[in-house]
């Protein structure tokens, strides 16, 4: 190696030497300060050794901060590289591959706080304004009947009393040719069907000689403005309309019936003459509401969800790049030589996609250490303990109302020597595709 004149060397250090201190000032002294401070107590007074560090193991907080640092680096960084690859590889055989990219990519160029807030409302408890939650209740009503009538009831004076489980059953047997009144309240206007119609109140024709059925009317026993009489149907009160009835002999279903529009329904009198009716729990039942997304149980997964939505297109984009200098004489004659889709895939595309594979996966691994402000902005503060990481708790312990400075010296210096071990691998390995 030839000798470098010490002329040069002075000239080359004049030039490093700003750089040096700039470096020095901003990463090196804070370092080394860091390390210090999480040597000593909250009022940098008293040398506690490593009881700072060691509080990261006994309090609650930190190891849950600990645990969800663990499954992020385990998690986010293998799912977003997972579904890049995948859309990297399928977008080669689309004609609209770059138009998907670009839907994909662009979350890039949203803030981590922007995304926050809107993932925020994504995960909205409320079906209503919750994206999540939308979706979720509307699959979940298409295979699920919903109730009717949430927290209908009847009045303590009504002819329907409570029969477990959430049911209701009339006090007395009911008999044919004696219209039988089903008032309910507790239903909402604006929860009513749209094609109710105003209730059938019993006429002559209902109370004749007719005897081979059992008729009654239920409906919502309810006049807005007031004015109404209980037990009565009055002219502005709607009908019930789906509300399920059974007739009950013995504790058997015997009959069942709908109400139609106007309230009105009828049971054959040979089964259900005599009987009671009751109207099932599954009439009352409360509507469902959809998962809680940012309850302490799902927090963590929901949040790395929004991580994955941002950070994917990062991966697909490398690994679409690594992907176009793939020899694709290679893949034909994988092709050629029988092999199908997926054993090209996994046994020629991935293999030499590895490097690439690599530098993504350590680049997000790095990135979801430092994760701070999807935690913060999404999980709401009764769940934000259960979402609690090392970047977010390092910013408790060191601005919160309960600060402790060697505490938050001591999680900065943790998240340093996690990340040390991934930044020299990426190093040796960018060292070795170098001297190739």
């Amino acid at each position: 190696m030839p000798r470098i004149p010490r002329g040069r060397r002075v000239v080359a250090a004049g030039f490093l030497l700003p750089a040096l201190l700039l470096l020095g000032a901003l990463v090196v002294y804070p370092i080394g300060y860091s390390v210090r401070r999480s040597l000593f107590d909250r009022s940098d007074s008293s040398f506690v050794g490593l009881d700072n560090y060691l509080a990261l193991v006994t309090d609650e907080s930190l190891r849950t901060a600990v645990r969800n640092n663990l499954i992020w680096l385990v998690v986010a960084p293998a799912v977003a590289t997972a579904l890049g690859l995948v859309f990297a590889v399928l977008t080669e055989r689309v004609r609209w591959g770059t138009a998907f990219k670009l839907v994909v990519f662009m979350p890039m160029a949203i803030s981590m706080l922007a995304a926050g807030i809107i993932f925020r409302l994504v995960y909205e408890q409320d079906p209503d304004r919750g994206v999540a939650n939308a979706v979720w209740v509307g699959v979940h009503d298409t295979f699920a009947e919903s109730s009717g009538f949430p927290r209908a009831r009847p009045l303590p004076a009504h002819p329907l009393e409570a029969a477990g489980g959430g049911a209701y059953v009339t006090k007395e047997p009911v008999r044919a040719g004696a219209p039988v009144l089903l008032p309910l309240v507790g239903v909402a206007p604006g929860q009513m069907p749209r094609d109710a119609r105003p209730a059938h109140a019993p006429t002559a024709t209902d109370t004749g000689t007719g005897t081979d059925t059992v008729t009654g009317t239920a409906w919502l026993d309810f006049t807005r403005g007031g004015g109404g009489k209980p037990n009565v149907v009055d002219p502005e009160e709607l009908g019930l309309k789906g509300l399920r009835i059974e007739a009950v002999r013995d504790g058997k279903v015997v009959a069942t019936a709908t109400a139609a529009a106007d309230g009105r329904f009828t049971l054959p009198a040979d089964r259900a003459d005599g009987a009671v009716l009751r109207l099932p729990a599954s009439n009352f039942r409360e509507q469902y509401n959809g998962v809680e997304w940012l309850g302490p149980s799902l927090v963590t997964p929901a949040v790395i969800g929004a991580y994955v939505w941002m950070w994917a297109g990062f991966a697909m984009v490398l690994i679409g790049a690594g992907l176009a200098a793939v020899p694709r004489e290679l893949l034909e004659a994988a092709r050629v030589d029988g092999a199908n889709e997926w054993q090209v895939f996994r046994r020629i595309t991935v293999p030499l996609l590895a490097p690439v594979l690599v530098v993504v996966l350590v680049t997000l691994m790095i990135n979801v250490l430092k994760v701070f402000d999807l935690v913060f902005v999404i999980a709401p503060g009764s769940a934000q303990d259960d979402a609690n990481v090392l970047a977010l708790q390092l910013y408790r312990s060191s601005f919160g109302t309960d600060a402790d400075l060697g505490v938050g010296s001591a999680i900065a210096v943790v998240l340093l020597l996690l990340v040390l071990p991934v930044m020299v691998v990426n190093i040796r390995r960018i060292r070795r595709e170098t001297r190739r």
